[in-house]
């Protein structure tokens, strides 16, 4: 009976898990949507206020608005019109004070990691950390540029070392490219591997036992 009762659990665990991420991150969207509906009552006609109580009842409404608000911005910034405003956006948040400062680290971060042309999380790699005879999957995240690669000298890459099961976090270093490993396997299957803490092997070539390579011919 132990033995089924853990099949089951394996079977039903990773759905259950899936659906509870879900709607964390609905009722997290759908509270936000819920505090802009709150604010906009009090900048609108008290007519109207029952219209918008009535929008606080649709399930994933925010999510659609989300999207949907995403999808019309790209659009907009498409073309060269919305292009002049964006510049003229990011031109206004970087001369406030404080927040110039986090808008533009952010920003950065963002660009560099969401450009079609970067190659930043593109390439998976072994290296030897925390020390000497200890490995690990590391991500390249670019090459240090600059003063720090003025002080290096040899050819550098920028890495991240994710911690496991979260991911989230982890240790930038700069390593010698000759002292890293590059893997074939994609940048989904290290996070996964990651992630489960070396319980789901990557995908790879399979192995040649030393009865099998006997066994042929030659």
């Amino acid at each position: 009976m132990k033995k089924y009762i853990i099949t089951g659990l394996l079977v039903w665990l990773p759905l259950a898990i899936t659906i509870w991420v879900l709607l964390w991150v609905l009722s997290l969207i759908d509270g936000v949507f819920t505090s802009l509906l709150t604010a906009s009552q009090a900048v609108l006609p008290a007519s109207m206020s029952h219209n918008i109580d009535e929008l606080r009842h649709i399930p994933g409404l925010g999510l659609l608005i989300l999207v949907g608000g995403m999808a019309l911005t790209g659009m907009f910034v498409a073309n060269i019109f919305g292009q002049w405003w964006l510049k003229q956006w990011d031109r206004l948040l970087s001369n406030i004070p404080i927040v110039k400062s986090i808008y533009s680290s952010v920003k950065q971060v963002s660009d560099t990691l969401f450009s079609s042309s970067g190659n930043a999380f593109r390439e998976a790699v072994l290296v030897q950390y925390p020390h000497q005879g200890s490995w690990t999957i590391a991500f390249v995240t670019g090459k240090p540029s600059g003063e720090v690669a003025e002080s290096l000298g040899d050819e550098h890459v920028s890495l991240y070392v994710p911690t496991t099961p979260n991911p989230t976090s982890g240790f930038f270093l700069m390593m010698p490219r000759s002292s890293v490993r590059p893997l074939k396997m994609s940048v989904d299957a290290a996070l996964k591997h990651i992630i489960s803490m070396g319980v789901v092997a990557p995908e790879g070539p399979v192995a040649v036992t030393s009865n099998s390579a006997r066994n042929q011919p030659g």
